[in-house]
């Protein structure tokens, strides 16, 4: 099977060394296996798109020397490659999921929400879905219909005890079902939620291996599941350790990150900032 890997980044802004690293991985494993490398614009969070960053990103990208084989601007057999413009084939997965018994319309007021929320230590409340609507009768679905109330859909979570992945990086993992509530993939203005849209995209895109941030760990049992759901392969996992800022948090663009253009006004050589990514984050024995 042919490597296929994927860098989404959002256009939220420049590119900044925290994301071209994870970019440089993805770049270098596919090189290594002679597969694909995708780039997918991840644009669908309007309000925080920032006009001109798609074409910064690519320019900052192929600065580094990390040419993609399939992407928006150079096309390929899986497109669209930015998410703006596949809504109809998620709307189509998500029917698809409703009409096999895994989703379901959830009718559930703000309201009857926040009375489903729990305290959890030093009197933290966490909002935990009760599954109210996943089992409603057609007459009651009717009714809520009838009454003109708004919905979403959501994932029937199954009545597992744990679900397990075997990450690249950190081994098997198991994650307890109790923590998984029955989540929106659908939203009430007909938007895909993010963990849902990934996985149409990577499942469509024949994406073979998933290499990112350890900060997306907690997206990866969600999205397992959405793939069993939909019948599709589950992708290779490999989530790598996270890049601190100087305060101890993460890197990111508010917190220490500086844009990749910086360093190219600097006049540092591409090379020399690959290689000093490409060696971030692991030793060799």
């Amino acid at each position: 099977m042919s490597v296929r890997t994927r860098f989404a980044p959002s256009p939220t802004g420049r590119l900044h060394l925290g994301n071209a690293r994870i970019a440089v991985f993805n770049w270098l494993f596919t090189r290594h296996h002679g597969g694909a490398f995708v780039l997918r614009i991840e644009d669908t969070d309007v309000e925080r798109n920032v006009a001109g960053a798609e074409g910064a990103i690519m320019e900052d990208l192929r600065w580094l020397g990390l040419e993609w084989d399939e992407g928006p601007d150079v096309g390929g057999p899986v497109g669209p490659y930015r998410q703006s413009a596949r809504t109809l084939r998620y709307l189509a997965a998500v029917r698809c999921l409703v009409k096999a018994g895994c989703a379901y319309r959830c009718y559930c007021s703000e309201k009857e929400l926040v009375a489903d929320q729990e305290n959890v230590g030093k009197g933290r409340p966490v909002q935990r879905y009760s599954g109210r609507c996943r089992h409603l009768t057609p007459e009651q679905r009717e009714a809520y219909e009838a009454a003109g109330r708004s919905w979403v859909v959501r994932f029937a979570v199954p009545e597992l005890d744990h679900i397990e992945i075997l990450d690249e990086v950190h081994g098997a993992i198991s994650f307890p079902m109790k923590d998984i509530d029955d989540f929106v993939i659908l939203r009430s203005d007909g938007r895909v939620t993010y963990n849902f849209a990934v996985v149409v995209d990577d499942m469509e895109m024949e994406i073979t291996h998933v290499i990112r941030g350890a900060g997306h760990l907690p997206n990866t049992p969600k999205q397992v599941l959405l793939f069993d759901a939909l019948g599709a392969p589950r992708p290779a996992y490999a989530h790598l350790p996270t890049v601190l800022a100087p305060d101890g948090g993460k890197l990111s663009k508010r917190a220490g990150a500086r844009p990749v253009a910086w360093y190219r006004e600097d006049g540092y050589p591409p090379d020399a900032v690959v290689n000093y990514l490409s060696l971030l984050g692991w030793s060799h024995p």
